[in-house]
Parts: C-alpha cells; structure tokens; sequence
C-alpha cells in the first residue's frame, strides 16, 4: 500500500471526521492503523502508511480524503502546514490544533515553536477554567446533604496542620477537587507531571477507620468503587460525587484563547488551594456577599485557587480564582459562582476583572486595611493609625487578596507565616497582572530599616524551606502585603516599623 493512495481504505470527505487522539499518546512514534467516525456514529480503521495529501489535492482527486503519514509528529506537521497555507481540514477543532502545535514544540521543529507554546499556555488556561467550575461543582454538591457533608469532614493532624488553628479540617471535597484537578490536567498535559502541588494529603480515614488514598479513576466505575470505600458504602453518594468529577465541561473564554506568551507549560508549575477558607465552608453561613462585594464571613469566602508559576524563577504566572458560592440562584435554594482570571508574563498582562468595585470610604491619606481577626493586638494598633481606626476584617487568605484585587480594600496586611503557597499563588498572579503584588512583609521591613524605600520583595513560589517540615516548607513565613497599588507599602512598613 505504500505510496500509494487506495480508495478502498480511504474515506468520503463529507462523512468522516478524523480523530486525533494519538497525538497525545506519548508512548509510541508509529501508529499503523487510525481510527475515524463518522457523524453518526459509526468507526472503521484505514491503513496509516499512505502517504499524506494535502485536504484541497484529494479533493481534485476525486473528493477522498487520504490518511495522514505514519509519524504522528509528522502528522502534526502537516496539520501545521495545512493550517499555515489555509488548507485545514474543515473539521479540524482548535483544541487539536493546538495539540498538534505543542506535539510540534515537544519534538523541537522550530518553525513553529512560538506559535506552539504560545496556544499552549492559552489551552491550559482554558483547562485550568473548566477544572475550577469542576471543582465548584463538587464543592456545591458536598454541601447539599446535611448528612452526606458530616462524612466528609476529617481533621488534619501532625505535619499536615497549620499550627495557627487549634483544629484545622480537610474534607473530602478538598481532596477531590485536588486529585481530580491534577488528574485532569496531566490527562491533557503530561508534561506537568510532578509539578502540580495541593494542599492536602490524599489520604482519608472512613468510619470504619480504614485509611484510603483517594484518586480518581480512568473509569468512572473504579471512581464510584474507591468512593463507595471512603463514604461507608454510600453508593448513592458515591455515584452523585463520580458524575461530577467525570463531567465533560468546557468554559470558552475568546479573551483567554487568544492570549500568547512565549512559555511552554512544560516551563511552568502549579498550586492548588482547593477549597479556601475550609473553616467557613465547613460551617456553611451563607451569608452572601452584598452588591458592594465584600463579605467578612461565610460560603462567599470560600474558594477554588490554581497558581502557575515558572518553574525556574517562582513568579507567578497565571492565576484562576473560582467563587463557587458567590449568590444564590433564582429559587433561593441553589448557589451560583463567580471566577476570575488573570496572566502576566513579559509584556502581556491582563486580568478579567477590569472594573474596580467602590472600595470602603476613607478619608483623604488614609488607607483601607484589611486584616485577619486573630492578628495581633500591636500590629492592629499600629494599622489603625493609618486607616482612621477602621480596619476591616475577612476570613480566608485568598479571599482576602482576591478583595485587594477587587479595589474593595487598598491592602491586606498578614504579620504572621500562616498562608502558604497554595494560598497566595493564584491570587498574586491576577494581581501582578493588575500592577500590583504580594510582598514578603518581613523582607519590605528589612529594606525599611535600611533605607531602602519603596523596596517590594515579591513572593515566589519554587523554593521550599529546606530546614522546615510538613506544610511549614512552603509558608509565606515573614508575613505578606497584598497591594495594588506599590506606594501603600511605604505607608504600611514605617507603620510597623519596630512594632514586628
């Protein structure tokens, strides 16, 4: 069959549409047979060794659609070309596109390169968007049932607690949501294997005191299976969690799609918080967030966090920020959510949220500061000095920033090493894109001391604290300044000065 082109084992043009899932196969360079379908359904193989021709030749020929070449990066080649001369296969999605663009970059044809890790950041982003409302699917889903929720909640101990609460929880809602963001993505990127951290540990204790490692399956069955073991044999609740997780969801974002920055993911990392601000979804207030935005407690402060950071320098990249309990729906009952989203990178820097929400009044040369309720005494002595004694108060890390981002507040303010990476990454990526960032408060007050004003020493996020254990290896140890705005830091440290 070789060289030449039988009409028997090729496919009428207007029935068929090419499926190119073994371009993301990376465990062979040669496939011998591909499979199509048509549009109603129906499969059949044909003989991949024919050579390739373009989409408008065969057409000429006699409208038969002639098989790609045997290499599957040749394949992507031509797919490239095909695109470049205007002569793509009608049915060609843009998400094989832009597989065949980042298989095209993985095996170094140049040509193509930046064009290549160019969609390649745009695609993960849109991943990371439809894995986000994924897991604000699961979070909503978790709370429904009273009873479902109470089996779902476990206390963490030993190197996995934050020693700054007394009780420190994980339910299995932030497990899964970790699992099947890490799973989904590595389906898709496989280069991001190994680069991808959570905040929790996956493992999780049933009432039976038998201790499972949750994962989630290729199979939809093997994930209802492992979760039927971890709920004491709920299968019903099992197979209510499954359906969420295995959901086929995609959110379009035409502003995310086009975006094109000159990294591949194979340069970056990723965090996952995902739930933030567990103590408030775990007590379920549901206080909603009024029409100015801010909410000092309840379901609105917990979130959904996925940070990407480069891998060689710990600047944050990309971030997603999902609000699963942002209002409720028209019956009352429901919840709606909310996300956000922003990327800066050399010079591309662009945020989703544009329009800055009125920020609490102040009086001229003061400042809106907001801070944790168990800050210390002496830090929100010194703070009130410069926010007319009207300091403001929320729960949970990335809800706090997400406020700077906002405008609701001119800065948040944390002396202590209670947040962690998975907490700020995300957040502190929307706000780099927005001017601003997440400083290490203890390092600005060092630069301070030493007469170094207007000194921000940002967060990065690829060093682990070697000496420390458990969680403790990735704390924002010296405290953090969310700003928008860089002149408030001056403000903030002369403040502290001394005090910390």
């Amino acid at each position: 069959m070789r060289g030449a082109t039988d009409r028997s084992q090729c496919c009428q043009l207007s029935d068929f549409v090419v499926i190119f899932s073994e371009f993301s196969d990376p465990s062979s360079d040669k496939i011998s047979k591909k499979r199509l379908a048509t549009s109603s359904g129906v499969t059949g193989d044909f003989d991949a060794s024919v050579p390739y021709r373009s989409y408008s030749s065969q057409r000429a020929a006699g409208a038969a659609v002639g098989p790609f070449p045997i290499s599957k990066h040749s394949q992507a080649a031509h797919l490239l070309q095909s695109e470049q001369d205007g002569d793509a296969h009608p049915s060609v999605s843009r998400l094989q596109m832009n597989r065949a663009k980042r298989l095209n970059s993985a095996q170094g044809h140049n040509h193509y390169r930046f064009i290549s890790m160019a969609s390649g950041m745009a695609e993960l982003l849109r991943l990371l968007l439809s894995v986000a409302e994924k897991a604000a699917n699961v979070a909503r889903v978790c709370r429904q049932e009273a009873a479902l929720f109470e089996l779902l909640v476990q206390e963490k101990t030993g190197a996995d607690k934050n020693k700054k609460f007394v009780q420190d929880f994980k339910t299995l809602a932030d497990v899964l949501i970790q699992e099947m963001i890490r799973h989904d993505v590595c389906a898709q990127f496989p280069e991001l294997s190994g680069f991808i951290h959570g905040e929790e540990s996956n493992k999780f204790e049933n009432g039976l005191g038998e201790s499972v490692t949750v994962t989630v399956c290729a199979q939809e069955e093997d994930t209802t299976a492992l979760l039927s073991k971890v709920l004491d044999g709920d299968q019903n609740a099992a197979s209510l969690l499954t359906k969420v997780i295995h959901q086929d969801l995609q959110i379009s974002d035409e502003t995310a799609e086009s975006l094109q920055l000159s990294i591949s993911p194979a340069d970056v990392g990723i965090w996952i918080d995902p739930i933030d601000g567990t103590s408030q979804y775990i007590e379920g207030k549901e206080e909603e967030e009024p029409e100015e935005g801010f909410c000092p407690f309840g379901l609105p402060c917990a979130l959904v966090l996925i940070g990407v950071y480069l891998r060689s320098t710990g600047q944050p990249v990309m971030g997603v920020i999902n609000q699963p309990f942002n209002h409720k729906d028209s019956t009352g009952k429901g919840w709606k959510g909310q996300h956000v989203w922003g990327v800066s990178y050399g010079d591309v820097n662009v945020c989703s949220f544009t329009q800055r929400r009125p920020s609490c009044q102040q009086k001229k040369g003061y400042l809106s500061v907001l801070l944790s309720s168990s800050e210390r005494p002496a830090v929100k002595d010194a703070l009130a000095a410069i926010s007319d004694g009207s300091l403001m108060y929320a729960s949970g890390a990335g809800y706090k920033i997400l406020c700077v981002v906002q405008g609701l507040v001119d800065v948040y303010v944390l002396s202590e090493g209670s947040t962690f990476k998975w907490d700020s990454c995300a957040p502190h990526a929307l706000l780099r894109a927005l001017g601003g960032g997440v400083a290490d408060l203890s390092e600005c007050l060092r630069a301070h001391l030493n007469g170094h004003k207007g000194h921000t020493s940002e967060l990065i996020y690829h060093q682990p604290h070697t000496e420390s254990q458990g969680v403790d290896r990735w704390a924002n140890r010296g405290g953090i300044i969310a700003y928008l705005d860089s002149s408030v830091i001056d403000k903030v440290v002369a403040a502290l000065a001394g005090i910390i």
